[in-house]
């Protein structure tokens, strides 16, 4: 059973409107936002990455969620598998480290001890304020909205490559592999001008068939818009085969979020006032799914459009 069919048969389960019908990067309950996230070990990690960045992308990838709803972080439960008390111990000083500086608060959570040798299995739960209007969903997308995103897109993807020394390293796509960033302070102040809103973490292309999809709408995106960082662009070429593997790679931790182009002056005035890029990469349609363009020719859609579990 894959990821889909799994949660196809929990919906089910999940009829409380606070669910979201499971197509959410989060539940909305009684003003909380609340999202939980699990990374293993072989999967979201190497098995010889510092355990003080493991700890860091755990913390990071659930206040990612909570950043696509506009929500304000207020604390975490971490699940961990206990395994070798050394690397444990940086663990805990990594997670410790990394609650401090986005300024949230641990509360709870359980630990067990996993088999000799079995990969580390970590989960945590974030818990958020939702912002003043309600927070924005996947499937808000009206024909006519334009696609954006923050930042740039493939740097984590290209980090990997560099973790398994398949591509000479910079420092810029490593950071983003090890440390993702959650854009948390422009996701609250973005949220009242979005119609939908999402994080990146399985790649751009899969993400916006789901966001397409929950919309029932069709989503069309221009791959030479898609912000390629500078250190992408040292080590590959800006080829359509670059961009492609960008919007397929994974692990970026942008929003992705749609807006109707009357908003394109706050958007801009929100992003300029913060430091945050930003960039318009399709826009919206009636229809299904999702089309793409590289300068006006239109491209078949690659077999693989991001990570599915």
């Amino acid at each position: 059973m894959n990821e889909p069919d799994f949660i196809a048969r929990l919906r089910g389960i999940a009829t409380d409107p606070a669910a979201r019908g499971l197509t959410d990067d989060a539940a909305v309950w009684e003003g909380l936002v609340l999202t939980h996230d699990m990374i293993v070990e072989g999967v979201h990690f190497l098995p010889d990455d510092a355990p003080q960045d493991v700890a860091w992308k755990l913390v990071a990838v659930n206040l990612s969620d909570l950043a696509a709803k506009g929500a304000a972080p207020v604390g975490v439960l971490v699940g961990y598998s206990l395994g070798d008390s050394e690397w444990d111990a940086a663990f805990v000083e990594g997670l410790g480290k990394a609650l401090r500086h986005f300024g949230i608060i641990l509360i709870g959570g359980d630990t067990v001890r996993a088999p000799a040798g079995a990969p580390r299995s970590l989960g945590l739960t974030a818990i958020g304020r939702a912002p003043t209007g309600g927070a924005p969903s996947r499937s808000g997308v009206r024909p006519g909205d334009r696609l954006w995103v923050t930042g740039t897109i493939g740097d984590a993807g290209v980090g990997l490559a560099m973790r398994l020394g398949q591509v000479d390293p910079a420092d810029a796509c490593l950071a983003a592999y090890a440390r993702p960033q959650p854009q948390l302070t422009f996701g609250l102040a973005v949220a009242r001008h979005v119609h939908a809103m999402m994080d990146l973490s399985d790649g751009l292309l899969i993400d916006a068939e789901r966001m397409a999809e929950a919309s029932g709408c069709a989503i069309a995106l221009m791959l030479e818009n898609i912000p390629l960082s500078q250190g992408l662009l040292s080590v590959r070429p800006d080829v359509l085969d670059t961009r492609l593997a960008a919007a397929t790679a994974g692990d970026d931790y942008q929003l992705f979020f749609a807006a109707a182009p009357e908003a394109d002056a706050a958007i801009r005035k929100i992003a300029a006032g913060l430091g945050v890029a930003v960039t318009v990469v399709g826009h919206a349609g009636v229809g299904e799914g999702i089309t793409l363009t590289h300068r006006a020719r239109r491209i078949a859609l690659p077999d693989r459009l991001g990570f599915a579990h």
